[in-house]
């Protein structure tokens, strides 16, 4: 029989759980803290007082009081001290920030990428380069406590290797281990599937907080997958689950990139938009052109729309099948599909009422992104600080080591 947990983890697991809430939470008053938390004023003293000394948080008179008494101080996280970088290695983008401890964007890079493979090379020494930049302009009393990316494709669990990015030609890349070579911080990268750090974002910051069942679906050449289970994560059996972007809505339909036919991503994706607007090789891709295939829809085109809510049916079709399986509170579109959301949501709604059963979809709320373009560097980051939040002594030890 396993004894119970010693009074040091007791301690341990308080100051990742009070850290928590200030990181999420923002700065909140002791008396808050006690409350939500369930301990004692003294003990939650004594663990603001460790936080305090390790330089994860700060303490100060609130600027407002509308009580009488003494004021309760206010825990406020050490934003500009201590953070964490975020990668984003996109299809036509690579982004990095440094984001402080609270969830603060304090500066970021980014620059367009040319389509094609993914450069271990190329690639990383661009996206080192951003932080790099980033971390010269820091302070001397600042630290980095992390360093995390987010990439569209099955990440190996653990986390660090891509196994599969048929949009970005990429297979069996070690681009964590590459990152924290090339980084040279003595700290780990670790690298997540970007549509699972998306979900985990809108969850934790975003539209999505408070909700214990939600699934993000993000688009950008290809569609991805979040889904969010009992406020778990679902990973799967090697870290491969979400995968929703190759779930087969229409067998025999269009090919896929992953060598199947009809999948969500084939029916959905930025080419079937644009091939079925007539617009597939005009010039404009990404975020633009579907942005320009919604605003033509709104000013009146028919054949446009037409495109549009053809592809919101199949949109719709995919939606419907995850709410039959997981029966989410929320779906949240993100990327490229907030933009085709937006422009076909009407259909997307009548398919799912058509498609998915009642009972699940009764209290279903379809929403896009709250997070916007920043989500998966938010979600990143949010990956980065895990191990700071689950033992932050533990961790600022391993950083100053």
């Amino acid at each position: 029989m396993r004894a119970g947990p010693s009074q040091e983890e007791i301690r341990r697991h308080n100051l990742g759980a009070l850290l928590r809430h200030v990181h999420l939470g923002g700065p909140t008053s002791r008396a808050e803290l006690t409350s939500r938390m369930g301990l004692n004023r003294s003990t939650i003293m004594a663990l603001t007082a460790d936080l305090t000394a390790a330089g994860l948080v700060r303490e100060e008179l609130p600027r407002v009081t509308g009580r009488a008494g003494r004021p309760s101080l206010v825990v406020r996280p050490e934003s500009a001290k201590v953070y964490v970088f975020a990668f984003d290695a996109g299809v036509d983008r690579l982004r990095a920030a440094r984001v402080g401890l609270g969830g603060v964007i304090l500066d970021r890079r980014e620059a367009d990428r040319e389509r094609g493979p993914f450069s271990l090379d190329g690639d990383v020494a661009t996206l080192v380069s951003f932080a790099r930049q980033m971390q010269r302009k820091t302070r001397d009393d600042t630290v980095c406590v992390g360093a995390a990316a987010a990439f569209p494709g099955g990440i190996g669990n653990p986390g660090g290797v891509v196994r599969f990015a048929p949009n970005m030609g990429a297979s069996d890349v070690p681009l964590g281990e590459e990152l924290a070579r090339r980084l040279g911080l003595g700290l780990p990268v670790t690298v997540g599937n970007d549509a699972n750090l998306a979900a985990l974002a809108e969850q934790s910051r975003g539209v999505g907080v408070g909700s214990r069942d939600l699934i993000y679906l993000h688009g950008d050449v290809g569609i991805g997958g979040g889904v969010i289970v009992g406020g778990q994560l679902l990973g799967g059996h090697q870290g491969y689950g979400g995968e929703v972007g190759h779930m087969v809505v229409n067998p025999g339909g269009r090919p896929c990139g992953c060598g199947s036919r009809g999948c969500l991503e084939a029916e959905v994706g930025e080419r079937a938009l644009l091939e079925q607007a007539g617009r597939f090789g005009g010039g404009k891709i990404g975020r633009e052109a579907v942005r320009a295939i919604v605003d033509a829809a709104d000013r009146g085109d028919v054949m446009v729309q037409e495109s549009l809510g053809h592809v919101g049916d199949w949109l719709g079709f995919g939606v419907a099948n995850l709410v039959n399986i997981f029966n989410p509170e929320i779906v949240v579109f993100g990327g490229m599909l907030r933009e085709i959301y937006l422009g076909a949501a009407a259909r997307v709604r009548s398919r799912i009422t058509l498609t998915a059963l009642a009972a699940a979809r009764e209290n279903l709320r379809l929403r896009t992104s709250a997070l916007g373009d920043d989500v998966l560097l938010v979600g990143a980051a949010e990956l980065a600080f895990s191990h700071v939040l689950a033992d932050p002594l533990e961790a600022l030890a391993r950083v100053g080591s």
